[in-house]
């Protein structure tokens, strides 16, 4: 008797379930389809430049699998690449992803590509294309993971490199909205440790898929209002690891954590550890997304700008002469000493 012939779906490759999610898609969106995403230069730039960022969403793709809720990594992923797009005073235009997996699972792609869609409504920006692949072999069994593309356009003349910031000046935070989407692998070990991620700690668990904060908008309205110095996107490596990137090599930054609010679940992560508090502030973003930094003079209005858009920004410190370091008060090894 002659062998069956073989298929991609005995492979474990589904053509057919990929077509219809790609049919779902283009009902969302109808650019989506195409082998490649155009967009327009915007006609207004004399001397556009092309800011270009990538990004991931880390092991809270773990936590997201733990609970079964998957749009908020999709909102996560876009909020990773633009919130880098803008801190050069780069708007976003455009945003790709890639989506692999084992397996296709319909309802799971939908809930990750909506959030996806929902993030570049919040940042203002087109979600063009992206790739989906089916990886038998390479993922474990219901593994996944996710990267992000995006596209950005400024002015030659209006890029923020830092190289402006001077003594005096001061650095605004905007708030996070929780751990956003680094230092998982340190919470998971610590809550795991504990038997703290469990299905049934939902309300744990709905803390830490809480989305990371879009600051796109906010961002261009005072972009339009004020002469930003410095804009720094607080990911991996937290305020000394990230603020720092922006400073010339002659000024510090000098922060006091008293101006801002904790959020509660950095709280239940360190004392559950137990972590250093130096090590927190080295891992996580600590309650502040993003930093900016202005002139004094600007202080006033920067802040009004903000408010207005529904960012509680607050005042969190100063720069000062030094060697490109960022210092918080109170924290043993970041101290400023003063």
């Amino acid at each position: 008797m002659d062998a069956k012939n073989l298929t991609y779906k005995d492979a474990g490759v589904d053509i057919d379930a990929g077509d219809a999610l790609v049919s779902k898609l283009k009902k969302i969106n109808p650019a989506i389809g195409g082998f490649g995403g155009v967009i327009p230069v915007p006609g207004k730039y004399r001397k556009p430049r092309i800011v270009l960022a990538t990004d991931g969403v880390g092991t809270k793709l773990l936590v997201a699998e733990e609970l079964g809720v998957y749009n908020t990594i999709g909102i996560d992923l876009v909020a990773m690449v633009v919130n880098d797009i803008i801190t050069c005073g780069a708007k976003p235009v455009a945003f790709l992803d890639y989506y692999a997996t084992d397996q296709l699972r319909k309802d799971q792609a939908m809930e990750i590509l909506q959030g996806i869609s929902e993030g570049c409504d919040l940042a203002g920006c087109d979600l063009v294309g992206g790739e989906t692949a089916e990886l038998p072999g390479v993922y474990p069994k219901g593994g996944f993971d996710l990267a992000g593309f995006g596209v950005g356009f400024v002015e030659k003349s209006e890029i923020i490199d830092g190289s402006r910031v001077r003594p005096g000046d001061a650095v605004i935070g905007l708030p996070s909205s929780g751990v956003h989407s680094n230092g998982f692998s340190l919470a998971r070990k610590v809550l795991l440790r504990k038997g703290m991620l469990k299905r049934k700690r939902v309300e744990l668990l709905e803390q830490l898929l809480v989305p990371t904060c879009i600051y796109v908008k906010p961002l261009m309205k005072l972009l339009r209002k004020v002469r930003v110095k410095a804009v720094a996107h607080i990911t991996g490596g937290g305020l000394p690891g990230n603020l720092n990137r922006v400073l010339p090599g002659n000024v510090d930054a000098v922060l006091d954590p008293k101006k801002w609010d904790l959020p509660e679940i950095f709280q239940k992560i360190q004392e559950a550890g137990p972590v250093d508090p130096t090590e927190m502030y080295r891992v996580f973003n600590m309650g502040i997304g993003m930093c900016i930094v202005v002139s004094k003079k600007d202080l006033a209005d920067s802040l009004r700008v903000l408010r207005r858009s529904m960012v509680h920004a607050v005042e969190i410190g100063e720069i000062a002469k030094g060697n490109q370091r960022v210092l918080i008060d109170g924290v043993p090894g970041l101290g400023s000493g003063r």
